[in-house]
């Protein structure tokens, strides 16, 4: 018995410590500079009718979701006006208005944001898909982020308990990033319909394992307040970096492939072979475009049977390490 009391402190004190490394990241890089202010054209006619054939998605979490690569000459190239993301917040430097539509040129979050696993998948979305298909992507998150900021019953709490870096993240969504989520998600829908729900989150609650419970509230509520069926708006959740990459909270990822325990609806994405930063938290430029591509490939079997469309080399990731 105090054999198996001793290894439980020293799991909760190791898991304490890699949510202090979250911390410590963010406390040496207060102000994010990963698209260096870059205007980001992309000025389009907004839509003014509802298109069935505007298809949407909801992407939200924490600092892998927010972008934390620097963004490349090629991830602003070739960008199809069919996929299209709804400003959350206003962006003066790169010229972008909090609810407008743009084509989706990076950075999608905020201005000084970097790439995101969404950019690549929608950029494959509709590559693959006809082109009579839009996709859109409304994306809220914040670095740092505990799962229990997207929890109106905790916001609160979660953020005055906060640094000042989180609490200054927290600003730009009104310090409620799950309300402005919803008020959005609400615009869209008069435009569009929201087929599913991405999210990438984790490192701060590493190893936490009612963590799935957590989601499912915030999933559930998501559902029922835009009217939303579970078996019509799947969720999927992407893996931290893994052990085998050098990632310090590859502990949490078993919790993620186990998720479909707790939410039948939602679907772990394989992070396994995405490079990531030396800082062990965060994929580079290219770990975020294969993630996005591996999201789109998930969502591409579930919402539109398709997997034929997508290259051989992004269509299985099924899960041999980390177990």
């Amino acid at each position: 018995m105090k054999r198996i009391l001793l290894l439980a402190a020293c799991c909760a004190v190791l898991l304490s410590v890699k949510a202090q490394e979250v911390s410590n990241f963010y406390e040496k890089n207060k102000v994010l500079n990963y698209s260096e202010g870059e205007p980001a054209p992309g000025i389009i006619p907004q839509p003014e009718k509802f298109d069935p054939n505007f298809h949407i998605y909801l992407c939200f979490g924490q600092s892998n979701m927010e972008g934390n690569a620097r963004i490349e000459p090629q991830d602003r190239q070739g960008i199809s006006t069919r996929f299209r993301m709804l400003s959350a917040v206003d962006m003066p430097k790169i010229g972008r208005e909090k609810g407008k539509w743009y084509a989706a040129v990076p950075p999608l979050c905020r201005e000084n944001t970097g790439l995101t696993p969404a950019d690549y998948f929608g950029r494959t979305l509709v590559e693959k898909l006809p082109d009579s298909i839009k996709i859109g992507v409304v994306h809220v998150a914040v670095g740092g982020a505990n799962i229990n900021l997207f929890n109106e019953d905790s916001t609160a709490v979660d953020i005055a308990r906060a640094a000042d870096w989180y609490k200054n993240f927290c600003k730009a969504y009104n310090n409620n990033p799950y309300r402005e989520l919803m008020n959005l998600a609400k615009e869209a829908q008069k435009v569009g319909v929201i087929k599913g729900i991405l999210l990438h989150q984790g490192c701060t609650n590493n190893g936490q394992q009612d963590w799935p419970e957590r989601v499912k509230v915030i999933y559930e509520r998501m559902l029922a307040e835009l009217n939303l069926k579970a078996e019509e708006c799947p969720l999927l959740v992407g893996e931290l970096m893994t052990q085998e990459d050098g990632g310090c909270c590859y502990h949490h990822n078993a919790i993620i492939d186990d998720i479909r325990n707790t939410i039948p609806t939602a679907h772990p994405i394989s992070s396994l072979g995405c490079p990531g930063r030396f800082d062990k938290l965060h994929f580079t430029a290219e770990g975020y475009r294969i993630l996005g591509r591996r999201y789109a490939e998930a969502m591409m079997s579930l919402q539109y049977r398709q997997p034929e469309q997508i290259p051989a080399q992004f269509r299985k990731f099924a899960r041999k390490a980390n177990d």
